[in-house]
C-alpha cells in the first residue's frame, strides 16, 4: 500500500522569514500522509533550524557536479547540511525557461541518487503535444531518458515521479481525474517495463497541475495517483493543510 505523498513547490516565493512564518501558522497535519516542501535556496538555512512538524525539506534546483566553475549554482554537498532530503529534477520550468535537456535532467537525477538524496523526476506534455495525440509517447520518452540504460545504476531508495501536464500549470486548467489517472497508469506500466514490476508497484506517482483543495480528493482517490506536487495552493498554510486533510480522507 503506497502512502499518500503531498509535496509543495514554492518556486520563487517566500523570503526566509516568510518561510518560517508559514510553519509557525501551519495546522497539525495527518500523520498518515507524507509531506515535503521545496523551498527557495535562500530559505533552507532558516528552515533547517525551525520546527517543521514532520514535513520533509526539499531543494528546487542544484548542479550535478560536485564543485567547479558554475557561477550561481549549488551542489548537493552544499544542500546536505540543511537537512535537504528531496530535490526536483526535470521540472517543466527548468526544461522550458532554463533549457535543461533530457540528458542534463538524467545527469542531475543520477547525481542525486548516487549522493543519497531523493530525486523527484517531473515529466509532462504541452497542450500542442496532447492535442496531437503524443502525450503518452512524450512522457514515456522523458522516463526513458533517465531509466533507458540502467547499466551500473543503483536506484534511489524510492522512485518518485511527478506527472505535470504543462498546459495545466498555473493556468487554472486541470486534467480530469480520469485523464490524470490514465497518464499515471501509463507511466507506471512503462516503469514496470524499464525497472521491473516490483519497483513500479512501489513507485509513487504524483499529479501536479492546478491542484487545489476543491479538486484534490477526486485526483488522490485514483489508483495510480499517489499524491500531488502542489504549486500556488501550497503557499498558504490553511490551503496546504486542507489539501493534506482532504487527500487523507479520500484515501480512506
Amino acid at each position: 500500500m503506497r502512502r499518500l505523498l503531498i509535496m509543495a513547490n514554492w518556486k520563487m516565493n517566500k523570503t526566509a522569514g516568510e518561510a518560517v512564518a508559514f510553519f509557525d501558522s501551519l495546522p497539525a497535519l495527518p500523520a498518515e500522509v507524507d509531506t515535503a516542501v521545496f523551498a527557495p535556496l535562500t530559505a533552507l538555512d532558516a528552515l533547517s533550524k525551525a520546527p517543521l512538524a514532520g514535513v520533509g525539506l526539499g531543494a528546487q534546483n542544484f548542479h550535478p557536479a560536485t564543485a567547479g566553475a558554475f557561477t550561481g549554482e549549488v551542489s548537493l554537498a552544499m544542500l546536505a547540511p540543511f537537512g535537504v532530503r528531496y530535490v526536483l529534477t526535470g521540472h517543466s520550468e527548468r526544461r522550458d525557461l532554463f533549457k535543461e535537456s533530457d540528458a542534463f535532467v538524467a545527469e542531475k537525477y543520477w547525481a542525486a541518487a548516487d549522493y543519497g538524496m531523493m530525486p523527484v523526476l517531473c515529466v509532462g506534455e504541452s497542450m500542442a503535444i496532447r492535442e496531437a495525440g503524443g502525450a503518452e509517447a512524450h512522457t514515456r520518452a522523458q522516463l526513458d531518458a533517465v531509466f533507458g540504460d540502467m547499466t551500473g545504476r543503483v536506484l534511489p531508495k524510492e522512485v518518485i515521479i511527478a506527472y505535470e501536464p504543462i498546459w495545466a500549470i498555473g493556468t487554472g486548467l486541470t486534467a480530469t481525474a480520469e485523464d490524470a489517472e490514465a497518464m499515471c497508469a501509463s507511466l507506471r506500466a512503462h516503469l514496470a517495463d524499464r525497472l521491473g514490476k516490483d519497483v513500479a508497484a512501489q513507485a509513487r506517482i504524483l499529479y501536479g497541475g492546478s491542484v487545489k483543495p476543491d479538486n484534490c480528493a477526486a485526483l488522490f482517490a485514483q489508483e495510480n495517483i499517489d499524491g500531488g506536487l502542489i504549486g500556488g495552493a501550497s503557499l498558504e498554510p490553511a490551503s496546504f493543510a486542507a489539501l493534506v486533510e482532504k487527500g487523507c480522507a479520500s484515501c480512506g
